[in-house]
C-alpha cells in the first residue's frame, strides 16, 4: 500500500508541477505582449523612458491624479501626496515611493516634450 501511496503522490505532484510550469508560460508571454503593446502605444523615447523608470506614463498620471501634463499640478499633487504618505506621520513608504516614480516619470516626459519642442523650433527657423 505504500508504494501506491508513494505513486499517487508522486503523479499527483507531477500534474500539479507541469499545470504551474503551464501557467508561468502563459503569465510571461502575457506580460511580454502588454510590454510590447505599450512600447507600440508611446513614442520611441517615451517607452524608453517607461522602462528605464518603470513606470508608464498613464500610471504616472493616475497616480499623481493628473489629467495632461501641467507641470504645476503635478508639483501640486506631489508635494501633497509625498506629505499624506510620509511614514512620520503614518503614511506608507510604499505609496511614498510609488508617487516619488510617478513624479521622475511625468518629468522625464515633460523634458522629452521639451526636447521636441525645441527641435521643432530650430526645423522651423532653418
Amino acid at each position: 500500500q505504500a508504494k501506491y501511496l508513494a505513486q499517487i503522490i508522486l503523479v499527483g505532484a507531477q500534474v500539479v508541477g507541469r499545470a504551474f510550469m503551464r501557467a508561468l508560460r502563459q503569465e510571461f508571454a502575457a506580460s511580454r505582449a502588454a510590454a510590447d503593446a505599450r512600447g507600440r502605444s508611446e513614442r520611441p523615447q517615451s517607452a524608453a523612458a517607461s522602462r528605464i523608470i518603470g513606470i508608464s506614463l498613464q500610471e504616472a498620471q493616475q497616480i499623481l491624479n493628473v489629467s495632461s501634463l501641467n507641470p504645476q499640478e503635478i508639483q501640486k499633487n506631489y508635494d501633497h501626496l509625498f506629505k499624506v504618505n510620509d511614514k512620520s506621520v503614518g503614511g506608507s513608504f510604499y505609496l511614498q515611493s510609488k508617487v516619488v516614480r510617478a513624479k521622475e516619470r511625468l518629468d522625464e516626459e515633460l523634458r522629452i516634450q521639451a526636447k521636441g519642442d525645441k527641435e521643432k523650433e530650430h526645423k522651423a527657423e532653418t
